[in-house]
């Protein structure tokens, strides 16, 4: 719409001067050229007004079109800055929860190697202590045996 501010007003001026002209001929007034004149004097000055303000306008716009472009991008930089930040804190929070579970792995990993080492003492104990009863119960048997087997040979058999 403001693009045809000035066509309107060259047009207001047009009508303007035809109407001075119109009305010295009914009149019956003489045409007076240095009027006209005036009239296109006033008309460009008039235009010349338009097109500054217009101008105007356009720069107050362009104006407030950057800083609502800065203020965009000052609340882009801030919405980025958060979200890095939000993802720094997670990532800080993500190793912080793998080094404990790493941590308890590595603690349950030790107390395994310790039961086994204990199970494993406990086993090679009690594997000694069988052999040692077995070895024993197999000592008392040959000893039971020989003994019957001597005291056998001092009986005198009736047969």
């Amino acid at each position: 719409m403001k693009i045809f501010i000035i066509p309107l007003k060259a047009l207001e001026i047009g009508f303007l001067s035809s109407g001075i002209r119109s009305a010295s001929i009914s009149t019956k007034q003489e045409f007076n050229p240095s009027t006209t004149e005036n009239i296109i004097r006033l008309s460009e000055v008039e235009a010349y007004k338009v097109w500054a303000r217009v101008e105007l306008e356009q720069e107050k716009e362009v104006e407030e079109a950057e800083n609502y472009m800065k203020k965009t991008k000052d609340y882009l930089d801030s919405v980025m800055e958060s979200a890095m930040e939000e993802h720094r804190l997670f990532e800080e929070e993500m190793n912080t929860m793998a080094m404990a579970e790493h941590d308890s792995l590595v603690n349950e990993a030790k107390i395994a190697r310790k039961t086994s080492k204990s199970l494993e003492k406990a086993a090679t104990f009690a594997s000694n202590k069988y052999i040692q009863a077995a070895a024993k119960s197999a000592s008392s048997s040959m000893k039971t045996a020989l003994k019957v087997v001597s005291s056998d040979s001092k009986k005198v058999h009736p047969s």
